[in-house]
């Protein structure tokens, strides 16, 4: 295999997660009458340019369907996150109603609904029928394709360029990551901002978060991988933010690449930590799979013990990084019955691979477990707060990323 940035030959393994079905592709009780469909999920490093990306096996198409179940607005911390993303970007670069908002994976229109409460034009490009449908229906304008440089020259054809283009929590999902950046720096305006979200590699490097892998994340990203892919598509990084979401995240500013903007002392700081702690080196990909077996093995432990004690565990949340924790631990519902989630696109499904039953959280009310597994850890604090009534009957909350907790 070729990075997809840069082409060199990839030869070092960064994890190997062995196989499993696409995180979101959750199954329907017909479905579980036919086989799925398991790729394997290795994750290499480039030696050149230091993208760690996942071997391809499973393509856009086959990943973000017309069913893809992920909603965003169903986590009030993100809903949180997104407004208070809108005001601070609306007030650090002066965007009011001559502007134009573009948000890159607009999802269910969870963040472009507080652009449009400000009263400043935006328009949301979502590949998804479930997702986008359900932006339209907060009235929001959205493009139902993926992202690129084709899109970027019919957009221009029809409407002027972006005043700023949100692409959060998006660069780490498309395959062509050299034809999504020069998309974005076609679509901007000269003086225009576009801000990336995504996970910081040294987070979950440092913090064993295995479980952030899976298909639909093709990247893995560190500031010096993406200020040398903006580089070459069109962008320069301009400022540079440390962000708590998903355990640790990184808010990139960039803007084109003959734009007048500094660059802020933070980009150096940051650029400076990754090289002093390794990340250019191959060295510093090193031992990532022992720590990732280790996490797998005392979550899989703690599930036996729990059954052999007689103890009850449910679930809690029908997360993409739950399923790569369950299926490489190879968790099936005699260890864990059911797991709950709050959307209703997910309700009455089955995870992939595990097979394991999705019920609403009248569940847990009704079988009182002993145990909560909350698969989506990034989120702990909001949900457990939200299961502290299962303190009631002495339940006991869990996690098993980055390492096994029982509180």
């Amino acid at each position: 295999m070729q990075c997809r940035h840069c082409r060199a030959p990839l030869t070092l393994t960064f994890v190997d997660l062995g196989s499993a079905p696409p995180s979101n592709a959750y199954l329907t009780a017909a479905d579980l009458k036919k086989p799925e469909l398991w790729y394997p999920l290795r994750v290499l490093v480039c030696s050149e340019c230091r993208l760690v990306q996942t071997e391809d096996y499973a393509g856009a198409n086959e990943i973000f369907t017309d069913s893809y179940a992920y909603f965003s607005s169903y986590s009030t911390s993100w809903l949180d996150h997104a407004q208070k993303y809108v005001t601070a970007v609306v007030d650090r670069f002066g965007l009011n109603a001559s502007s134009l908002v573009v948000e890159l994976a607009a999802n269910d229109g969870y963040l472009l609904q507080y652009v449009q409460a400000r009263g400043i034009p935006c328009i949301g490009v979502e590949p998804t029928a479930s997702t986008a449908n359900a932006a339209r229906a907060k009235g929001i304008e959205i493009i139902e394709k993926f992202f690129g440089v084709q899109l970027a020259e019919e957009m221009l054809g029809q409407r002027r360029r972006a005043d700023l283009i949100a692409a959060n929590n998006v660069l780490a999902h498309v395959p062509d990551i050299n034809d999504f950046v020069s998309g974005v720096a076609l679509l901007l305006e000269h003086n225009g901002v576009a801000t990336f979200e995504f996970p910081h590699l040294l987070n979950l490097v440092a913090n064993n978060q295995f479980d952030t892998i899976y298909h639909e994340h093709y990247s893995y990203l560190s500031l010096s991988a993406v200020a040398l892919i903006f580089e070459r598509n069109g962008l320069a990084v301009f400022d540079v933010e440390e962000i708590p979401t998903h355990g640790g995240s990184l808010r990139v500013y960039a803007q084109r690449s003959a734009s007048p903007r500094p660059r802020t002392a933070a980009v150096d700081k940051l650029l400076e930590r990754e090289r002093s702690v390794g990340v250019l080196t191959d060295a510093y990909y090193a031992g990532f799979q022992s720590r990732t077996d280790r996490v797998k093995n005392d979550f899989l432990r703690f599930l036996v013990d729990a059954k052999r004690d007689g103890k009850k565990v449910a679930g809690y949340g029908a997360a993409a990084k739950g399923n790569t924790l369950m299926n490489y631990a190879g968790v099936r519902p005699d260890l864990m019955p059911y797991v709950v989630d709050k959307s209703p696109a997910k309700q009455g499904k089955f995870l992939p691979g595990s097979r394991i039953p999705i019920v609403d959280e009248a569940r847990i009310r009704s079988e009182r477990p002993d145990y909560v597994v909350v698969l989506p850890w990034n989120i702990w604090d909001e949900v457990t707060t939200d299961l502290g009534y299962v303190r009631d009957w002495g339940g006991r909350c869990v996690r098993a990323v980055p390492e096994l907790q029982v509180s």
